[in-house]
């Protein structure tokens, strides 16, 4: 007679063991994203309010995620600005980058002014101006630019660096580190330009690893037993 399986017995359950914690693990991610979705759709649902309540409800800027704000800029309309190369509905261009004190505010916003396609030479006019413009804007946090990221040249930019954004555009004192999207036009008269912010990027698919974690849990566990039953057959006279 065949001794028991022990090897296989403890490989096989040391899988399991692995295959269902994985599959639970997706479940609590799960529970997470579906908690940060809720979170952000909460964010966004509120009208617009003016800047200095939106920054007083929250004034570590943890919370300030998809949050709408109106924002009076002087000047905005006709500001210097940086290109950032950027892709909008699969189409390629820049996105303008122009510095916003706001009217009584003691720091300034890099305003994401929207985008314009590459096929378009055409940029709005710069000038010096303090004609105060109202817009909505719409705070994101975003990554730094990692190691790979190719340095600015020629007032493009190929990633969001706050820091160096600012010194280009030679902003005097703090700067607010977070992207403010106009989700309102800052230029009507040149309507090449796109005011946007970008989709929120929640790609939630852990119920489905959660099933495949689990399944080939099920998958190991029905193969075991068939192996099994199928050895101690052979050890029945």
């Amino acid at each position: 007679m065949r001794r028991f399986p022990w090897i296989l017995t403890l490989l096989t359950v040391a899988a399991l063991v692995l295959l269902i914690g994985l599959g639970l693990w997706q479940v609590e991610r799960l529970k997470w994203k579906e908690g940060l979705i809720a979170a952000s759709e909460a964010a966004a649902a509120p009208p617009p309010a003016p800047l200095d309540q939106v920054l007083a409800a929250d004034p570590d800027g943890g919370d300030l995620e998809f949050r709408k704000a109106l924002i009076v800029c002087p000047g905005l309309a006709t500001a210097p600005y940086v290109e950032l190369q950027s892709i909008h509905d699969g189409v390629a261009g820049v996105r303008l980058i122009s510095a916003c004190r706001p009217v009584d505010a003691d720091f300034s916003l890099l305003i994401d002014r929207g985008f314009v396609a590459d096929e378009i030479s055409g940029r709005p006019r710069v000038a010096e101006s303090t004609l105060p413009l109202v817009l909505i804007g719409e705070f994101r946090r975003f990554d730094p630019p990692g190691g790979m990221t190719p340095p600015a040249a020629n007032g493009r930019f190929y990633g969001r660096d706050t820091a160096a954004m600012a010194r280009a555009l030679k902003v005097q004192g703090p700067v607010r580190p977070e992207a403010v999207f106009a989700v309102s036009p800052t230029n009507p008269e040149f309507g090449a330009l796109k005011p946007s912010a970008p989709p929120a990027a929640f790609s939630n698919n852990h119920f489905g690893y959660a099933l495949t974690w689990f399944g080939l849990a099920i998958v190991l566990a029905g193969f075991y037993v068939a192996l099994l039953r199928r050895r101690l057959k052979k050890d029945t006279p």
